[in-house]
């Protein structure tokens, strides 16, 4: 079935790590030309010319407007983050508990300090953000999951202060946890636990359903969630739900199933992208105190058969912008805003683990829709915007590669 787009009704509401030398995989083969200024033919004399048409974006020898640089590899990459300041130093997180750091000269240090995490199925060492003044304050926020009492576990949330040391590491301190998912379940699936700070500088958490199905409706819980703090953890008094405390306060939307991608535009709207069950994977603008209807509308099926109704049966739920069926299983979003590729800006970037892609969504005001899908030929996990607007993107799996997609011909 073809990518489907909404409008949503009005009605709503330690292994070893491989540092590979820098090589392009793909070669500069053309670019637009431009125009000159002469005037356009048969136009009355002393007419204005039509103002001449912007250059067609560079290709490289494969079609695709980048080149792809492999920069280093990981074991079970699943995030990675620039850090603010002089020099291009990434942080990248592996599932089995290590943070990573790559310096600027290519080598890798690790940092120490990370709390424990219970690594197996899709649950580990999760994203990594700085704070918004990490220049000034050190913090760095870290999610995982953590075992519980008996057979459970959950995600939480922690922060630390992050000094770097001159041998290419560093180490964490001061770690106090700030979130943890309530209630504690059995399962190792949809955990979410992306992490993005916003443009007032609260910290904003997806938290997964862990396939528990109902938490995603049950404001006693806080699965299945999208989750607005302020930076030391604690409740802002302006959320939507925050008069009902416990749990519930911490909510701002709800009906959410496996978040694994949450990131701000230019205006100051947060994004989202979630796993569908069967079909459905979903691409949504989230909205203060809404419900966005799982388990209860999807425009997916269980993966036993049995059928769940659309969002278009159901108006009171916030439906999503665009869906994919067949799936892609979006991980990682970035809205991008460089200058690297400026035919990009305002649009959102995911990576794509069963649809093996980068995939570009055109967000145009309140919609969006899917405009373009570059094969990848592995499991996209993370995708990430440089500092120089080049971008970054971490395959899947044991020996990820980091990918570095420039444009042709740049250095």
């Amino acid at each position: 079935m073809p990518v489907r787009h909404h409008r949503r009704p009005a009605s709503a509401a330690p292994r070893r790590h491989t540092l590979v030398p820098a090589c392009l995989l793909a070669l500069l083969c053309g670019c637009g030309a431009g125009t000159g200024d002469a005037a356009t033919p048969g136009a009355p004399e002393g007419a204005d010319a039509p103002a001449p048409a912007a250059p067609a974006p560079p290709v490289a020898a494969d079609g695709r407007p980048f080149t792809v640089t492999e920069v280093a590899s990981f074991d079970e990459p699943w995030a990675m983050t620039f850090l603010p300041g002089n020099g291009r130093r990434l942080l990248v997180t592996e599932k089995a508990g290590a943070l990573r750091l790559l310096g600027a000269d290519g080598t890798i240090g690790t940092i120490t300090g990370v709390p424990g995490v219970d690594h197996g199925g899709q649950g580990g060492l999760g994203d990594v953000v700085p704070h918004p003044d990490f220049a000034n304050n050190g913090w760095l926020y870290l999610s995982y999951a953590e075992a519980g009492d008996g057979d459970t576990r959950g995600a939480a949330v922690a922060r630390a202060r992050l000094a770097l040391d001159d041998a290419g590491g560093g180490r964490l301190s001061d770690v106090e946890v700030i979130w943890r998912q309530v209630p504690k379940v059995s399962g190792r699936g949809h955990y979410g636990h992306r992490i993005a700070f916003g443009p007032d500088g609260h910290l904003w958490i997806s938290s997964g359903e862990r396939q528990k199905f109902d938490p995603a409706q049950d404001m006693r819980s806080n699965l299945g969630k999208i989750i607005r703090l302020n930076d030391d953890g604690s409740v802002p008094a302006d959320n939507p739900f925050a008069a009902d405390g416990g749990v519930a306060a911490q909510v701002w939307s709800l009906g959410h199933r496996n978040p694994l991608g949450i990131a701000f535009d230019a205006q100051g709207r947060l994004w989202e992208h979630e796993m569908g069950p069967s079909g459905g994977d979903e691409f949504n603008r989230i909205e203060r105190g809404a419900n966005y209807g799982y388990p209860l509308v999807s425009d997916g099926d269980h993966y036993d058969g049995r059928p769940i109704p659309d969002h278009d049966t159901r108006p009171q739920f916030n439906a999503p912008e665009a869906t994919w069926t067949p799936v892609i299983s979006p991980a990682g979003l970035v809205i991008y805003d460089g200058a690297t590729f400026p035919q990009w800006q305002g649009d959102a970037l995911l990576g794509a683990l069963s649809g093996q892609a980068l995939v570009r969504v055109s967000i145009d005001g309140d919609s969006a829709r899917e405009a373009e899908r570059f094969d990848m030929g592995h499991r996209i996990r993370e995708v990430e915007q440089g500092p120089d607007g080049d971008v970054w993107l971490l395959e899947d799996g044991e020996s990820g590669r980091l990918l570095r997609l420039a444009a042709p011909g740049a250095g």
